[in-house]
C-alpha cells in the first residue's frame, strides 16, 4: 500500500551547473502534473512528465531550479546601440526628450543574454534525467513508508469491525426471545383470546426470518477478509478499497436496522465510527 502524499529533493550537476530538483505530491483523484523549470529545460518538458506518471495517481508538483540562476546575464552590446540609435533618430526627428532613452532600453530584458538562452546538450541532459528518475524512486519510497503507516492504522479499524461482528451472537438468542415475548404481549393487550397455535408459529417465523441478520454477517466477514487481502496484496490500491468499504457499509447498515436489540445496536454504532476513521484516510490511498 502507498500513500499519495510523497516527497523527495535531489541536487544534479552537470559543467557549472547545479540543480536543485523537488518533487512534492498530495491526494487527487487523477494525475495532476505541476512542471515548473528554468527556460533552458523547456524543449525537456514532454519527456520531464513522461518520467513522472510512473507516480501513477495524486497531485505532483515538480520544480527544477537552477542555484545560480540568472548570475551570468550579459548585455548585448550591439542590440543596446542598434535600439538606441533607432530610437534617437525617430526621437530627434519629433523633437522628444531623449534624457531617459538609455534607462529605459536598459530595463529590457531581451537585450540580456541569460545562460537560459544556450543549448542543453545531449550529455547534460542524460545527467539531469538520471537525477529525476532517483527523485522519483525517492518520492515512490517516501509514500511506501506513509502507505505503511496507513495500513497500520487500516488494520486497527478493521479489527475493531471485526471484533464487534464477533460480539452480536451473543445476543441473537435473547433477540428473538425478546421479539416472541413482545408479539405475545400484544396479542394479550388486544385481548386475542383464540389463537391458532400452528398459525401463530407461521407468523412468528416469518417475522424473525425479516430480523434475521446471518447473510449481512456472512457478507460482512467476507468483505473484511477481502479487504485485508487488498491491503496485503496490492500497492495501488485506494479505488478498490473505496468499494470495498461501501459494501461493508452497507451491511453494517441493514445489520442496524434489523437488529431489533439494544446491545447489538450499540456494537453496529461502534463498527460505524471506525468505518469512518477508514474512509477519512482512503482519499490519501494510492
Amino acid at each position: 500500500m502507498k500513500s499519495m502524499t510523497g516527497y523527495a529533493k535531489v541536487q544534479s550537476a552537470f559543467g557549472e551547473k547545479k540543480l536543485n530538483i523537488e518533487i512534492k505530491t498530495l491526494n487527487s483523484k487523477q494525475l495532476d502534473l505541476i512542471v515548473k523549470v528554468p527556460s533552458l529545460y523547456r524543449s525537456r518538458e514532454l519527456e520531464i512528465r513522461s518520467m513522472l506518471s510512473q507516480l501513477e495517481r495524486g497531485k505532483v508538483e515538480f520544480i527544477m531550479s537552477e542555484e545560480n540562476a540568472g548570475s551570468e546575464a550579459t548585455l548585448n552590446e550591439a542590440l543596446l546601440s542598434s535600439r538606441y540609435t533607432a530610437l534617437q533618430q525617430v526621437a530627434t526627428r519629433l523633437g522628444a526628450d531623449t534624457e531617459h532613452l538609455l534607462a529605459s532600453l536598459v530595463g529590457s530584458s531581451d537585450i540580456w543574454n541569460s545562460s537560459d538562452e544556450q543549448e542543453l546538450d545531449d550529455a547534460a541532459w542524460q545527467q539531469i534525467a538520471a537525477d529525476i528518475q532517483r527523485a522519483i524512486e525517492e518520492t515512490d519510497r517516501f509514500r511506501s513508508e506513509e502507505g505503511a503507516v496507513l495500513e497500520g492504522d487500516f488494520r486497527t479499524h478493521v479489527d475493531l469491525i471485526e471484533e464487534m461482528l464477533g460480539r452480536i451472537p451473543a445476543y441473537e438468542a435473547e433477540r428473538i426471545d425478546t421479539a416472541k415475548e413482545r408479539i405475545r404481549r400484544y396479542m394479550a393487550e388486544a385481548s386475542v383470546k383464540e389463537v391458532d397455535a400452528n398459525r401463530f408459529e407461521q407468523e412468528l417465523i416469518y417475522y424473525l426470518e425479516k430480523l434475521d441478520i446471518t447473510e449481512e454477517k456472512v457478507r460482512l466477514q467476507k468483505h473484511i477478509d477481502y479487504f485485508r487481502q487488498t491491503v496485503r496484496e496490492e500497492s495501488s490500491c485506494g479505488k478498490k478499497l473505496g468499494f470495498i468499504v461501501q459494501e461493508m457499509g452497507r451491511e453494517i447498515n441493514t445489520t442496524g436496522s434489523k437488529a431489533n436489540h439494544v446491545e447489538i445496536q450499540k456494537l453496529v454504532v461502534v463498527m460505524k465510527d471506525e468505518l469512518e476513521k477508514i474512509k477519512e484516510q482512503l482519499g490519501n490511498i494510492l
